[in-house]
């Protein structure tokens, strides 16, 4: 990404740079429900990110090592629900996996995880 990238005139000036990540599965409605990370504090940036919930869903599909200690880490904040988890994952993301049988078992053992890092 030339513009706005490593290296690029924005990082260069600002320390701050956009990385490019590949496409993730994400659940249905997640736009509606973008967290503004900063609300109010830039005139012209409006930084939006995933809501907690999304985010861990979008890890799912490719459930690698820091994919799951992304979830671990989320597991340790209130605002992640295992009910919201799972309801989001079989109403907005489960018909969208390639396998939804692998998705199936990812998040049951995903849900299994987050109630032992709570214990």
């Amino acid at each position: 990404m030339r513009i706005g990238g490593r290296g690029s005139t924005l990082a260069a000036r600002h320390r701050v740079y956009l990385d490019i990540v590949p496409a993730a599965d994400v659940p249905d409605d997640y736009e509606q429900r973008l967290v503004d990370v900063f609300p109010g504090r830039f005139d012209r940036l409006r930084l939006l990110a995933l809501e907690a919930h999304d985010l861990a869903l979008s890890k799912l599909s490719r459930n690698q090592d820091h994919d799951r200690q992304d979830v671990r880490s989320l597991a340790r904040t209130p605002g992640l629900d295992v009910a919201t988890l799972q309801k989001r994952y079989t109403e907005e993301l489960r018909w969208k996996l390639g396998s939804p049988a692998r998705g199936d078992l990812t998040i049951e053992l995903w849900v299994d995880m987050i109630r032992e890092v709570r214990s």
